[in-house]
């Protein structure tokens, strides 16, 4: 099996998730005492989150494509950056290494089309939803139309993601905000909701949406074990 080399920390609360998940997922399909053999650099969120909101882009690249040297480095057979939103610099980052870096939008169209969606509303952060790295991969390597919620709607979720799950906190009025958003992109013809930024699922499931929900967290984990295994 290879090596999973995590760029975690962005934040550590959904970072800890994918180490569950990946553990689960190779004892499941290894049996016995099996987990995953993984390296972990885990980033200052606070020193990534200014170089965003700054569009410090070319900067955030440079970060994280060092973060992917040292796994590479140390013996990552490959790498994932556990966060969508920065997969806007996933391409750089590629780059500069010489082990793959499994996208998670990639792993996550996959399980779109497994499922014969054609249009998914996207929930995740400003920069996710607004920008075009994300929908425009979505639709136009993988067929994918994109819905994504309205201004007001997206700065909430922007918003519970940075001041509230990102450091812990899950309020019930959250979550009913969310799930209304999520109906209201229903309404507009989406088929799927993407969870697109990998702390929306520590907050909603599949009970708080009348339509299938990709939670990315999930398959880009299970994405990297199917790349281990190979």
């Amino acid at each position: 099996m290879k090596v999973i080399g995590l760029i975690g920390g962005m934040s550590w609360e959904s970072t800890a998730e994918y180490y569950r998940l990946i553990n689960e997922a190779v004892r499941e399909r290894l049996g016995g005492l099996h987990s995953a053999p993984c390296l972990l650099y885990s980033v200052d969120f606070e020193d990534v989150a200014l170089l965003q909101r700054q569009g410090q882009w070319a900067a955030a690249a440079a970060l994280l494509t060092g973060v992917a040297q040292k796994l590479e480095g140390a013996g990552a057979g490959l790498v994932l950056i556990c966060t969508n939103t920065m997969h806007k610099v996933a391409d750089a980052v590629q780059a500069g290494i010489r082990v793959p870096l499994v996208h998670i939008v990639d792993a996550t169209a996959a399980s779109i089309r497994r499922a014969g969606i054609g249009r998914v509303g996207l929930l995740g952060t400003r920069f996710t939803m607004e920008e075009e790295f994300y929908r425009g991969r979505l639709a136009g390597a993988f067929g994918v139309d994109v819905v994504i919620p309205d201004p007001a709607d997206r700065e909430t979720v922007h918003r519970v993601i940075f001041d509230e799950l990102c450091v812990g906190v899950t309020r019930p009025e959250s979550k009913a905000a969310l799930a209304g958003i999520m109906s209201r992109l229903v309404e507009r013809g989406a088929q799927g909701i993407v969870l697109g930024c990998t702390e929306l699922d520590l907050l909603v499931g599949p009970g708080d949406c009348p339509v299938p929900l990709f939670d990315t967290t999930r398959e880009h984990a299970l994405a990297a074990v199917d790349e281990a295994l190979r």
